[in-house]
């Protein structure tokens, strides 16, 4: 145990009643040395870098992260030690105590000294190998000469030259991984041997999440290349399900989310007499034909006729059981605890998904011969991802995918219902394409009730984005409903060939249909280590496909933010971000001087050197130049490479630009509000919109206030809409004029808010959610609940350094939008204004 005096300065710092810090405590390790690196969120962002010896921690405050690159030489504040136990701490630090803020385990691993340690550090000259889930390779800790007035000592954290050494203009460790590791077992060192699977007792203990996003797979050309080392699973024909059992409550839920707990009665009750563990569950739901075959069509039967005790759950993964975490075990372990599970409780209705036991070589023929739809290859060491994987492949015996229905033709001859579907899948930005019709495998049942809930959504145009050419004249609908479809090939037009229907699909939303294309087999394993993504961080190579000019240059003197940092912030928040970016004319504020220099607002440009930028139909806005549209996450590099530092939306889309799709209030603090008012102003506003009937979603600014976005029905032509906006701001302005201003200007909004209804004019725009702001800091404009606003400290309550604390939460608070579109008029009325 740590000698007394060692810790003594870390306990003078706080206070054990408040803080949930542990005050000593820990076994030093029996055969190799332990460290951890925490992620620290206190009054500013910075990496707790901790090292076993000697009984404690060493600690060093590390404020940019360690850097993979030889020339990177971080800054270490050398701070006190901690306590061993302190080394699996990870929450919050209350208000008003030391180091006050959010921790997470960020790497943890075991460290191996190169030479005497104690030496080493006491000579301020300490060399060592990290083997972590992130950190790997040599690194040394270099202790700076300090000035006699110093109070810490300040040491240098440098990667030594080895494999693992990256230019820092290509790789950052702390953008591309910015997760906590805690659930993740230890890592294996690289040196040693390969150990035994782990049991579940190895598996981290953990609470059971309410929510779980699956695994998914990624179709490829061919079997992998070293068949030996995946196991082989049956392609099933139904719908993803994933089952949380938490001993007598037992919720189902799809792979978006979807709670389809009422939808399945039967399986519910099954599931309950079999009184599994507690635990997730993962698998596929089908009901078998006559050949013991998962049949779709008799699956989507079943949900339709409400009959669903014919249902069979097979189940292939357990992400957590029995009170542990088993992600971070490999497939085989995690499978053969499930099967032993299920083996303990049989049932016809819930059964193991158990493995092809035929030669790898065979595996795809056989499932093909026997009717099945493919096989699922997943790799054995494999550990469980939150996301779509390469350690999961798909091999289908043919062409089968879905397809979002865009229209229809009529019937011929006898025929009723419907002639064809019109079909079409999502191109790399987001807009819908044609692929081809399918009028086969409809019976005359499915033709009448197809037909009927294509009824529910008519639509008066063409929702594709480019015209097509088709022959005769279909009926066109909204595109929301998706329909599975086998095909025999694609034309070199990008049209199906031989197509057959088989079902509706309810489970997997429209928007997320695109053209499923092959991807290499997988190549054999490579044995050399390599740090781990974990499963619930999105990749961000995004940002090592740009080569950064002046990476290092400084853009906010205020915070020492660089060109590079910013660069890095829209890799990780790309694909958030697009959500608010697709189809939307931009505007963009160029910073070359950096934020405290003169800014340049640009609507137009040239777009050959703007990679993921484009130019809009130049007739959208007849009498400017073509307008611009992000039309990929790597438009958002592109343009910081180019020192774009915000992007700005209009109220309207591309494809509609006559009639704006939202409103946005913005309440902008004069001169001496206190950022309280603001959030009342922002309340106030909430309120009055309910009473109008419309609903507001709000996001931070980035800078001093808030936004309310409302989405609105594209009925009204802009004047309407701005002068609508103004009667609103007017109203508020008259019934609470201590509070609220009409008119703009400084003077006029001193210890007031103006709400500046300017921003619903044609033209106008608003800073894009995510967006950061060319401010002193940073500041970023990010979606937030209503039921968030007391706990926001300003309108840039999170910048580009602080964003990775609100990722997990990402758009959710925002998740209603799409559905929430009002009409105008009602409020109109109610509010005396006259279009």
């Amino acid at each position: 145990m740590a000698a007394p005096d060692k810790l003594d300065r870390y306990k003078a710092k706080r206070n054990f009643a408040i803080t949930s810090e542990p005050a000593e405590g820990g076994d030093e390790g029996s055969e190799a040395l332990s460290f951890v690196v925490q992620k620290h969120w206190a009054s500013s962002l910075h990496y707790d870098f901790r090292l076993e010896l000697g009984g404690v921690m060493l600690s060093w405050a590390v404020p940019k992260g360690p850097s993979y690159d030889t020339a990177d030489k971080r800054m270490a504040v050398h701070v006190e030690d901690h306590p061993i136990s302190y080394s699996s701490f990870e929450g919050e630090i209350p208000a008003k105590q030391y180091g006050a803020g959010k921790v997470i385990i960020w790497d943890k691993g075991t460290w191996h000294p190169i030479g005497d340690p104690e030496q080493g550090y006491r000579d301020g000259n300490l060399k060592f190998e990290l083997h972590g889930h992130k950190l790997l390779g040599k690194w040394a800790l270099i202790r700076i000469k300090n000035r006699q007035s110093s109070k810490q000592e300040a040491w240098l954290l440098i990667k030594e030259k080895d494999g693992y050494m990256k230019p820092a203009a290509e790789f950052s460790v702390v953008d591309e991984y910015p997760d906590s590791v805690a659930s993740l077992p230890a890592p294996t060192s690289a040196a040693a041997s390969p150990k035994p699977a782990p049991a579940a007792a190895e598996a981290p203990k953990a609470e059971l999440p309410a929510k779980l996003s699956p695994q998914l797979a990624t179709l490829v050309e061919g079997p992998p290349r070293d068949p030996e080392n995946w196991v082989y699973e049956i392609k099933f024909d139904g719908y993803r399900l994933l089952a949380r059992v938490d001993g007598k409550s037992i919720q189902l839920f799809t792979r978006n989310g979807n709670d389809w707990t009422k939808k399945l009665a039967s399986l519910h009750a099954t599931l309950k007499k079999m009184k599994l563990l507690r635990g997730w569950y993962d698998g596929e739901i089908v009901v078998l034909n006559d050949k013991g075959v998962p049949d779709f069509g008799a699956l989507q039967n079943a949900f339709d006729a409400e009959s669903t005790a014919d249902i069979v759950f097979f189940v292939f993964d357990a992400p957590y059981l029995d009170g542990r975490d088993l992600r971070g075990l490999p497939l085989d372990s995690r499978r053969e605890q499930l099967q032993q599970v299920l083996a303990e409780r049989p049932s016809e209705q819930v059964r193991f998904s158990d493995v092809f036991d035929a030669p790898p070589q065979s595996i795809v023929a056989s499932a093909c011969q026997i009717g099945l739809e493919g096989v699922i290859a997943k790799r054995r060491d494999s550990v469980y991802r939150s996301s779509r994987s390469a350690d999961w492949i798909k091999l289908k015996c043919s062409h089968r995918q879905e397809f979002v229905i865009a229209g229809w033709t009529d019937p011929k001859g006898s025929r009723s219902g419907i002639g064809a579907l019109v079909l079409g899948v999502h191109d790399e930005d987001g807009k819908l394409v044609y692929a081809g019709n399918v009028g086969t495998g409809f019976n005359s049942r499915s033709l009448e009730e197809i037909r009927a809930r294509l009824d529910e959504v008519p639509a008066t145009k063409s929702p594709f984005a480019a015209k097509v050419a088709m022959v005769g004249k279909p009926h066109w609908v909204e595109p929301v409903l998706v329909a599975e479809v086998t095909f025999g090939e694609w034309t070199s037009s990008g049209h199906i060939r031989h197509s057959v229907f088989h079902g509706l699909r309810t489970d997997k939303p429209a928007s997320e249909i695109v053209r499923e294309k092959a991807a290499s087999a997988p190549k054999k394993t490579k044995a050399k280590a390599q740090p781990v993504a974990r499963p619930a961080e999105a990749s961000h190579a995004l940002s090592t496909r740009l080569r950064v000019t002046n990476p290092e240059r400084v853009i906010d003197t205020s915070t020492g933010i660089t060109k590079v940092e910013l660069v890095r912030y829209y890799a990780l928040v790309g694909e958030l971000m697009m959500e608010h970016l697709h189809d939307r004319p931009v505007s963009l504020v160029r910073a070359p001087a950096g934020v405290g220099g003169q800014l340049f607002f640009q609507k137009h440009a040239e777009t050959e050197k703007l990679p993921g930028i484009r130019q809009l139909d130049p007739a959208l806005y007849a009498s400017h130049p073509p307008m611009l549209e992000v039309e990929s996450p790597q438009g958002l590099l592109s343009a910081a490479q180019w020192n774009v530092v915000e992007f700005h939306t209009l109220n309207t889309v591309a494809s509609s630009f006559e009639f704006p799709d939202r409103l946005v209030f913005d309440l902008d603090p004069g001169e001496g509000v206190a950022w309280s008012e603001v959030k009342k102003g922002a309340e106030l506003m909430h309120v009055f919109l309910e009473q109008l009937g419309l609903p507001g979603f709000l996001k931070t600014s980035g800078g001093k206030g808030l936004h309310v976005v409302v989405p609105i029905k594209r009925q009204h032509d802009w004047d309407s809409a701005k002068g609508f906006a103004q009667a609103v701001v007017q109203h508020m302005a008259q019934t609470l004029p201590q509070l609220f201003v009409a008119k703009s200007g400084p003077k006029n909004r001193v210890g007031k808010i103006f709400i500046d209804y300017l921003r619903n004019g044609l033209g106008a725009t608003t800073a894009c959610a995510w967006s950061a702001r060319a401010r002193p800091g940073l500041g970023i404009s990010v979606p937030v609940g209503w039921d968030e606003l007391g706990k926001l400290k300003g309108g840039d309550h999170w910048t580009i350094r602080s964003a990775q604390t609100r990722l997990d939460k990402g758009n959710e608070p925002w998740a209603g939008y799409a559905k929430a579109t009002k009409a105008l008029t009602k409020a109109m009325k109610l509010i005396g204004y006259q279009a």
